[in-house]
């Protein structure tokens, strides 16, 4: 069994797509990083490392029980036995997984890059460990409030978390059902199209406004997206914690 020691991580934690699991050069002073005192590291298949990082399905029972008890969390000169913690790579890409009692991988964390470059050369010779595991029961679908990949390539961290304010308040407009509601603010969007728009049903203006909105992120969606929040204390905190109070 290989180990790392003293590893730096920064818990996300019950995130099921790996773009929600922040790289180093996009942490925060305010995230709570914590020091691991040794963590087990196994190398795996490409199927099976997209497994672990992009959704909260179980993990391989000889997975767990390979690394049962063989990590330490470091804290107040003490060493904390971690029941199942364990650095995972595939030769390409690396993650720390905590499933904090469970069998599936609750908190998930990136490595420094200085700790990457250590797990390249560990791993170099050795083969994936073949762990066998039902990737059927996981055809995982994405939607509105899990986006698919592709429409977070490229966004900073700040712009994710916006865009995904953005979709929630989308997808809480959907179940509203609200004809002038949504009228309002596909206009709102898209003003040149009021004439279109006010000859539309409710199901033909929110899928315009929602196929327009998803992809990429600019000022007109950042813009849009604190209208549409406003008076909505929940979002309004969401949207503070990304950028600040809002101005009124």
């Amino acid at each position: 069994m290989l180990y790392l020691h003293d590893v730096w991580v920064n818990w996300f934690e019950g995130e099921e797509n790996g773009y929600n699991v922040c790289h180093f050069h996009e942490w925060r002073k305010d995230d709570g990083v914590e020091l691991l005192d040794q963590v087990p590291l196994l190398k795996v298949s490409s199927v099976l490392f997209n497994y672990i990082e992009n959704d909260l399905a179980e993990l391989p029972q000889q997975l767990l029980d390979d690394i049962y008890q063989k990590a330490y969390l470091r804290k107040n000169h003490e060493r904390i036995q971690l029941e199942y913690c364990f650095i995972v790579t595939d030769g390409m890409n690396i993650l720390v997984v905590d499933t904090i009692g469970y069998n599936i991988p609750i908190r998930k964390s990136r490595l420094i890059p200085r700790q990457e470059q250590l797990v390249y050369e560990m791993i170099e010779n050795h083969e994936p460990i073949d762990y066998s595991f039902n990737l059927s029961t996981s055809l995982k679908e994405f939607h509105i409030l899990s986006p698919a990949p592709e429409l977070m390539n490229g966004l900073t961290r700040k712009e994710r978390q916006l865009k995904q304010l953005l979709f929630m308040a989308l997808d809480q407009l959907r179940a509203c059902n609200n004809v002038a509601e949504i009228r309002y603010w596909y206009t709102e969007w898209c003003p040149e199209r009021y004439g279109e728009i006010q000859e539309w049903d409710f199901e033909e203006v929110w899928q315009q406004l929602y196929e327009e909105t998803r992809y990429g992120w600019t000022h007109k969606h950042e813009q849009f997206c604190e209208n549409i929040i406003k008076g909505q204390p929940f979002f309004e905190k969401l949207w503070e914690m990304e950028h600040g109070p809002r101005v009124n």
